[in-house]
């Protein structure tokens, strides 16, 4: 069961140079289940990528734990793989050869690489592409890659850290269905981190919403309504109207606090 328990998470950066602590992350209380397409959502600086940081081992909390599996989560593991919003692609390998990177790092035989390469190549639309240099294509063609080579060292669940960020306004959209075409062929755990509202409805299962610094669950928002969706669905637009007013309410009230 891929899934995570993160219980009484907070983080706290030390800092430096005379300059204070911050505390990015307090309290948080989470279980994602095995299979969830979970969207984590707030405003910059709330902490959800060092969450999502946390739940890849890249990081580890100040107080509190995250299980995966039932299991204390300790570093890194293969189980997790991790999409940034910049790929990352190195530009002396081809297309091809940047997918199969992991696997070489684990050992598999060039045949074997070579087929997990092309299948996934396959997977994101990006077959024919494989002799190709990160320079010879568009930012959404390396953003194809990247989750390519996420996904052929096949790990239980996928991490997303704004994936689409980077991309035109049409091919975000483009990728948006790509990806849950993937999902639900492989039905993997995703955590999708975003900025965006209406991103993050379209997708999800479930949206979480953090408050401003330090991070905390301010609300969870079921997504009920049943795939393929549509962008324009009034049960859609509804949920974004309610997280709307949910970033204002909590808004109005930091400003309140501020002033006292």
């Amino acid at each position: 069961m891929a899934g995570f328990a993160i219980m009484g998470v907070s983080k706290v950066f030390a800092g430096s140079g005379g300059t204070a602590a911050v505390e990015t992350l307090r309290d948080i209380e989470l279980t994602i289940e095995d299979g969830e397409f979970l969207c984590i959502l707030g405003p910059s600086g709330c902490g959800k990528s060092t969450l999502l940081e946390i739940l890849a081992g890249l990081q580890t909390a100040s107080r509190g734990e995250v299980t995966f599996d039932g299991k204390p989560l300790r570093g890194t593991g293969k189980e997790r793989g991790v999409v940034f919003q910049d790929p990352s692609l190195y530009p002396w390998r081809t297309v091809a050869q940047n997918v199969e990177l992991g696997l070489e790092i684990r050992g598999a035989s060039r045949a074997e690489r070579r087929t997990e390469a092309l299948r996934y190549l396959e997977l994101v639309g990006l077959r024919g592409f494989e002799h190709k240099y990160p320079h010879q294509l568009s930012g959404g063609m390396r953003q194809r890659a990247g989750i390519a080579r996420a996904l052929a060292n096949r790990p239980e669940v996928l991490l997303m850290d704004e994936p689409f960020g980077a991309v035109d306004h049409l091919t975000r959209l483009q990728l948006q269905d790509d990806l849950l075409t993937i999902w639900s062929g492989e039905r993997k755990t995703v955590v999708f981190v975003t900025h965006d509202v209406s991103e993050a409805v379209y997708l999800g299962d479930r949206v979480v919403l953090l408050s401003p610094r330090p991070g905390r669950i301010n609300r969870v928002f079921p997504v009920r309504h049943k795939r393929p969706r549509k962008r324009d669905d009034v049960e859609l637009l509804h949920i974004q109207h309610e997280i709307y007013a949910a970033i204002h309410e909590v808004k109005t009230q930091q400003d309140l606090e501020f002033t006292i």
